[in-house]
């Protein structure tokens, strides 16, 4: 009798070829997965630069009404994407000796953003402007360059939490589309002080706010290329989210001496920290 080992012919290699092909990309799936929906997110938030068209058609005093309860809610939905999602989501996936400095990197990180991108750079809201029309219009530019690189660190922070579950990937966007709302609603203005004309000013804003998609792309392809890199962005953006929410927003809801206007935009920063803690208990964790 022959010892030959039977070869496997037809359907045996079939099946022999179907294991491998359907255990070995389990993970490149999730990849494109979390790639996919990087992209509808980061999309849906460049959209948000249109607001512009809704503001330009409010008098001065609607406008600062609306945008009184967009900062708050938005101080909400950052700060408690920062505390209910990152912040624990960090502490998991990131050794704790390097967790926290990560966090406090990340919060030090935008406040340099802050003071050397947006010296002159208010947002959404009480912009001063210089006298002139040069140092306006050099205003309007340097908006611009700021908020390209922003919104490009914004849509790596959105992959990286995609990559991590979909629901600190939707936690994300949402807080992220709630902070840039107010901000696109001045930089829109900006723009049109500048001298610009409204159409102009309306497609420079939304190629700026475009930048968020290509972080989303980046981010999604460098963080496939380097191990655990997704825990460090989470960690790094709960300091940036901090920082946004405690630093930036919530002191703007100081500037409201009327009582009854404070306490009003207090419950609505609440019903934004609710939003997120409420997303994670229907869209828990995978």
């Amino acid at each position: 009798m022959s010892s030959t080992p039977p070869r496997l012919t037809g359907s045996g290699c079939r099946l022999r070829f179907s294991r491998r092909f359907f255990n070995a990309p389990h993970r490149y799936h999730a990849m494109q997965q979390s790639t996919l929906y990087t992209l509808i997110a980061t999309f849906l938030v460049s959209l948000s630069s249109f607001i512009g068209i809704f503001t330009i058609s409010l008098n001065e005093k609607t406008l600062h009404k609306v945008l009184t309860i967009l900062v708050a809610y938005s101080a909400g939905t950052i700060l408690g994407a920062a505390l209910f999602d990152l912040l624990p989501e960090a502490v998991k996936l990131v050794d704790e000796t390097l967790v926290y400095p990560i966090i406090a990197f990340g919060f030090v990180f935008f406040l340099l953003l802050e003071r050397t991108l947006y010296w002159y750079h208010g947002h959404g809201h009480g912009h001063e402007f210089g006298d002139g029309e040069g140092v306006t219009k050099n205003f309007a530019y340097l908006n611009l360059i700021g908020d390209f690189i922003h919104n490009f660190i914004d849509g790596m922070i959105i992959a990286a939490s995609f990559a991590n579950s979909v629901t600190l990937g939707v936690a994300t966007a949402i807080a992220v589309v709630f902070h840039e709302l107010p901000q696109e609603m001045g930089d829109y203005g900006i723009l049109v002080y500048a001298g610009m004309e409204r159409r102009r000013a309306l497609i420079l804003n939304f190629l700026a706010s475009t930048s968020v998609v290509v972080g989303g792309v980046f981010g999604s392809f460098f963080l496939g290329m380097v191990a655990n890199l997704e825990g460090y962005m989470v960690a790094f953006s709960a300091g940036a989210f901090i920082f946004l929410s405690a630093s930036e927003l919530i002191p703007e809801m100081h500037e409201e001496n009327d009582r009854g206007k404070a306490l009003i935009q207090l419950f609505v920063l609440i019903l934004g920290m609710l939003t997120i803690y409420m997303l994670g208990i229907w869209l828990p964790h995978e």
